[in-house]
């Protein structure tokens, strides 16, 4: 997996987004416009967590290559180096896909 161009501080995940594919019917593309899904991507760095009123560090839960779904509109989205990645906090995740056994 290649490494990411960004450290993010804090509770702070940088993530590579995986690319819909569009739906055809026939050889009709119909886009996805107007649909609010989720963005689902793969984790590439997490910040070391963040620290509670106590001052104690409370690490993410979340781990690199973990694919995980965030809100279309609510993570930051950054361009760097001709590539696009979402970076969002370990509170605006959704969820972890979960792998499943047969693989």
């Amino acid at each position: 997996m290649k490494k990411s161009p960004i450290t993010p501080l804090g509770d702070k995940v940088v993530i590579r987004p995986i690319e819909d594919e569009e739906e055809t019917y026939g050889n009709i593309i119909i886009p996805d416009m107007g649909k609010e899904r989720p963005e689902m991507g793969t984790v590439l760095a997490v910040g070391p967590g963040r620290v509670n009123v106590n001052g104690t560090l409370i690490p993410n839960k979340i781990q690199v290559g973990q694919v995980i779904l965030v809100p279309k509109f609510g993570a930051q989205t950054v361009t760097v180096e001709r590539e696009t990645f979402i970076i969002a906090s370990e509170n605006d995740v959704l969820g972890i896909l979960n792998k499943e056994e047969n693989e």
